[in-house]
């Protein structure tokens, strides 16, 4: 586990499973969810810039790092975004916060989409890191699209196909994986690159992580269509960025898809690829801290 500085390690109940979060700062609660195939240590450039203005919680989402791995059912549901986000309302309040605001990256921008529209009244403020609507994803898949993300296509097929293909060599299926994007893996220190193999060394957390995937191309999906075929919308103000120099700019319009489910959505382009917290950490704070700020009591 990759600590940082100032912060207290802790396992907090969340509804269906105990979560390992990492938690400093004072202030208002601002949640940070990581994405795939990472835990909690993508934060360690920002961490510290944000828990200046407010109580940090960094947390290992279900199913990854150091948090609890339920067992799966057929339908995956637990590790639908339903229940993956169904986690924060109860971990937020036994850590004192009945309200707070949410940064999230990849995997994790999805458990937040669905915690901000399952439990919009425990969500204050809402910033996106590098998707789009998980419908829109599935539903414009191009030839580009489907090149660029394959692990998408992969992960998603029946178990324990891609288990057994990722557990004969984890290291290269990560190291393959993060660094054929833009920036290769310059972004990541070896400390956090160590914290992202020793998690997909578990087969516990590789087995979690498919089911993660099935469950965004199946039940995921179904409740998606159902927020839109009942108008329900994300009440939030809601900030979205993306990297120039990656997919989601190039094969979609983020800006666009965003306000197709919510209703105050602005966002940009950071100078960077996918990995925002770890390439960009600097411009990351610039463009965050403004919005989640005006927000809080500090």
């Amino acid at each position: 586990m990759i600590r940082f500085d100032g912060f207290t390690a802790q396992r907090v109940a969340g509804a269906g499973a105990t979560l390992q979060v990492q938690v400093g700062g004072q202030g208002p609660g601002l949640l940070l969810l990581h994405g795939h195939p990472q835990t909690h240590a993508i934060w360690q450039r920002v961490a510290a810039g944000l828990a200046r203005h407010f109580t940090v919680v960094a947390a290992d989402l279900r199913g990854y790092g150091d948090s609890d791995k339920p067992p799966s059912t057929p339908d995956h549901a637990p590790y639908g975004k339903r229940a993956m986000a169904a986690d924060f309302p109860p971990l937020m309040h036994s850590l004192g916060f009945e309200r707070f605001s949410v940064l999230a990256h990849d995997r994790g921008a999805r458990v937040a989409h669905r915690l901000a529209a399952d439990h919009p009244h425990r969500v204050e403020r809402l910033t996106l890191l590098d998707i789009a609507p998980t419908l829109a994803m599935y539903e414009q898949t191009s030839m580009a699209f489907a090149t660029a993300y394959w692990h998408w296509f992969f992960l998603i097929q029946p178990a324990p196909f891609p288990e057994t293909l990722i557990a004969a060599d984890p290291a290269f299926y990560l190291r393959s994986l993060m660094g054929g994007r833009h920036a290769g893996l310059a972004p990541f220190t070896e400390a956090a690159l160590a914290e992202y193999e020793r998690n997909l060394r578990d087969p516990q957390a590789c087995h979690a992580m498919c089911e993660d995937y099935r469950a965004a191309a199946t039940l995921d999906l179904q409740h998606d269509r159902a927020d839109r075929d009942a108008g329900r919308r994300l009440p939030m103000p809601l900030p979205v960025l993306w990297g120039e120099q990656g997919v989601i700019g190039r094969c979609f319009d983020p800006l666009a898809e965003w306000r197709r489910v919510a209703d105050d959505v602005v966002g940009r382009a950071l100078p960077c690829g996918h990995y925002i917290p770890e390439e960009a950490p600097d411009a990351l704070l610039r463009e965050a801290l403004p919005f989640l700020l005006a927000s809080s009591t500090i």
